[in-house]
């Protein structure tokens, strides 16, 4: 499913931001709508893309809408599952375009559920999810143990603010191996969830996880702002 899905900020209010949302095994843009909407509400704009293991377009498409000038910036890549991956790359490779990254999820090695039952209640605890993963025929089930061709993740060649979602209950990317890969970068801020699975952005907690998000948005744009303020001041 190559399409991209659009949530913008409401009428009347100026857009702080755009986020380039790149998917997960199985998944497609449309599985973040929840998502979409709870950050446009705060006048961010999202672009969701789909599953790069499966769609070769998905990082060409980013790397468009990194550099279509009518999108607001900054600019943040937010990746889940192997999407983060393949946004620590873009980041790395375009550093001028992309001002932070939102990784939630990081695989770290290959799972097999052996059951759709057995999938699902590790991807997500959220019944809402859960029923709409289940009903979602453009979802595929059953990638969780394709790591075939992914991009290694080099977090020393990322030169922006990481934000690392992830939770403490993902049983298909344990949290340990998780805050390994993360471990000696200066720029990564962890937060991990109390009872979080692998689909730790439309998770029980998903109120809780995008609104750490936000946070994480508004203190970037503080800091960017703030030599404009010095001089102002001066």
């Amino acid at each position: 499913m190559s399409s991209s899905f659009s949530w913008d900020e409401p009428e009347g209010l100026a857009a702080r931001g755009t986020l380039i949302v790149l998917a997960g095994r199985g998944e497609h843009g449309g599985v973040y709508e929840r998502f979409g909407r709870r950050l446009a509400f705060d006048a961010y704009r999202v672009r969701a893309l789909g599953d790069a293991t499966t769609d070769p377009t998905v990082p060409d498409r980013a790397a468009k809408l990194l550099a279509d000038e009518s999108l607001p910036g900054p600019k943040v890549l937010v990746g889940s599952d192997t999407g983060a991956l393949y946004a620590a790359r873009l980041a790395a490779e375009q550093p001028a375009a992309v001002a932070a990254l939102v990784l939630a999820g990081l695989p770290t090695a290959p799972w097999a559920s052996g059951s759709w039952e057995a999938e699902v209640e590790a991807r997500t605890a959220c019944p809402t999810h859960q029923g709409r993963l289940t009903n979602d025929p453009d979802f595929r089930r059953g990638t969780l143990g394709d790591t075939s061709g992914l991009p290694g993740l080099r977090l020393d060649r990322v030169g922006v603010p990481i934000l690392a979602l992830h939770g403490k209950d993902d049983a298909i990317s344990p949290v340990d191996q998780a805050l390994s890969a993360y471990a000696g970068h200066p720029d990564v801020r962890t937060v991990l969830f109390n009872g979080g699975r692998h689909d730790v952005l439309n998770d029980a907690l998903h109120r809780t996880v995008a609104a750490t998000v936000v946070l994480f948005l508004e203190r970037l744009r503080l800091s960017s702002e703030l030599p404009a303020i010095a001089e102002g001041l001066a």
